[in-house]
């Protein structure tokens, strides 16, 4: 959940600067960041997403960002996280289950 918060904010500063001349937007790939960490055995919960600037056309003032893109990478991005929650809730109830916890 923490990759896709900070993607969003990363996605948000990019559509804030879709009129900044020169401005080039950055993005994280947080599950391919994940998969790794799972591949070599690395704990996820000291994971660290590291964002990189995006490779993309620009416009005559040198911009990169597409407001359009933007907006639906939002979009997507907002889904998943909403996924994650529902995720990270059902294992919670899981685990009061398990434990005997009624709320």
């Amino acid at each position: 959940m923490n990759g896709a918060m900070q993607r969003q904010t990363l996605l948000t500063n990019n559509l804030a600067n879709a009129d900044t001349p020169g401005y080039e937007p950055q993005d994280v790939n947080f599950q391919s960041t994940l998969l790794s960490a799972i591949d070599s055995g690395q704990s996820v919960n000291g994971i660290s997403f590291t964002p990189y600037t995006e490779n993309v056309q620009t416009t005559a003032n040198g911009n990169g960002v597409s407001p359009e893109q933007q907006s639906a990478s939002l979009a997507e991005n907002g889904l998943l996280y909403q996924e994650l929650s529902e995720v990270a809730s059902a294992r919670e109830q899981m685990l009061k289950t398990a434990m005997g916890v009624t709320s």
